[in-house]
């Protein structure tokens, strides 16, 4: 093993938004009294026991990303952070121009907070838009105003951020095609790196749930959302942001490293309470809640939860899975004739490329995309 990427959970939030079900914890929640910067020092202090034992079991790699996310990493000290940081990097090699991302709510930093946590090694930064229109963001429960987006990407930029990104959401209950357009030109104008657009998930359990099951709000039809994926992809494309994977876009040299790690299913250790972590095909996750996580690992005991090996069909199928969703497909010679033949029609269709299937790759299109599930359930047995 050479190299390990690092995922660092927060696991705090202000307020919870209403289509949230992430393991993330507002004070009232945690009921531990004070501020969540009062709280933080001692998580970290926990954080730092977790590396440890990281260390203890892969004392020999490098380390080419750290992810911070939450919850809303960017309500921390930086100087707490920064501890995390270099702790990873006076354990292992830290790789030349490692990417160090941080996910930040628009509202927790200004052009100072910014330019601390440059200091202490962030160089990648990525914003919860969500969407540029009030009403979108008022049923999402999001509480940043979005006049502020424009502030802090132009904060990041002054602070010296190599790559910034911005994360949008589709398929808000009462959302127009136009309102989304809106969105993605304003993302789009201030010259970001890199865009994220996620179709909203109402999970069950959540606020948001609750209101759609009363009836109070509508879910956008499926061809609603269809014509919002063509429409980001589209408008990303004319902004010399390529798609890479199903959700992304960027400029060249700008793609999310962190996340590809993922998709091609490397290794990385997931720090913090609920984090899942994979190494060498043996995935294991972390207890969820931080005061058990917390309580743990000042015990001197391991805060893992449960873990797994995964087995070669595992193997196989989440290749597929993970593969499809990117801009470099899957090679032919993986499949089996059985499943190209299975898949074949879908070329015929226009929802894969078929000038790569001649080269000997399955990608999909932009309308192959929209149906990426039904194509991986016809290629995993």
């Amino acid at each position: 093993m050479s190299d390990l990427s690092f995922y660092v959970h927060i696991p705090y939030c202000l307020k919870r938004c209403g289509y949230c079900d992430f393991n993330t914890y507002t004070p009232s929640e945690l009921r531990e009294g004070g501020t969540l910067e009062t709280v933080s020092g001692d998580y970290i202090d926990a954080v730092l026991r977790e590396i440890d034992i990281a260390h203890l079991q892969a004392p020999d790699v490098t380390v080419p990303t750290i992810f911070f996310g939450g919850g809303t990493p960017s309500l921390l000290p930086p100087r707490d952070l920064g501890r995390v940081i270099a702790a990873i990097k006076e354990k292992w090699n830290l790789a030349n121009a490692a990417e160090v991302t941080l996910e930040a709510n628009p509202d927790s930093v200004d052009a100072a907070r910014l330019a601390e946590l440059r200091a202490v090694g962030f160089n990648r930064i990525s914003f919860g838009m969500q969407s540029a229109v009030p009403h979108v963001l008022n049923i999402l429960d999001r509480t940043h105003n979005p006049e502020n987006i424009a502030k802090v990407v132009l904060g990041a930029r002054g602070a010296g951020f190599e790559s910034i990104s911005l994360d949008l959401i589709y398929g808000t209950p009462g959302e127009s095609l136009e309102d989304f357009r809106a969105s993605v030109t304003a993302a789009l104008a201030l010259g970001v790196d890199h865009l994220s657009a996620y179709a909203l998930i109402v999970e069950t359990g959540t606020k948001l749930a609750a209101q759609i099951k009363r009836g109070e709000l509508t879910m956008p039809n499926d061809d609603l959302m269809a014509d919002m994926y063509l429409l980001v992809d589209q408008l990303c494309e004319e902004s010399g942001l390529s798609w890479y994977e199903l959700s992304n876009w960027a400029k060249p040299g700008h793609e999310s490293r962190h996340n590809i790690a993922y998709w091609r299913n490397a290794n990385w250790w997931g720090l913090g309470p609920g984090a899942h972590s994979h190494m060498n095909g043996i995935r294991w996750w972390n207890m969820k809640h931080p005061t058990a996580y917390k309580n743990a690992l000042f015990a001197d005991a391991s805060p893992l939860q449960e873990s797994e090996v995964l087995t070669p069909q595992q193997k196989s199928d989440e290749a597929i899975m993970l593969s499809i969703r990117m801009r470099g497909g899957i090679s032919l010679s993986d499949l089996s004739q059985g499943q190209q033949d299975k898949v074949a029609e879908y070329r015929q269709s226009g929802h894969l490329d078929s000038k790569q299937w001649d080269a000997g790759t399955l990608r999909l299109t932009p309308s192959g995309r929209l149906i990426a599930d039904r194509i991986v359930r016809e290629l995993v047995v």
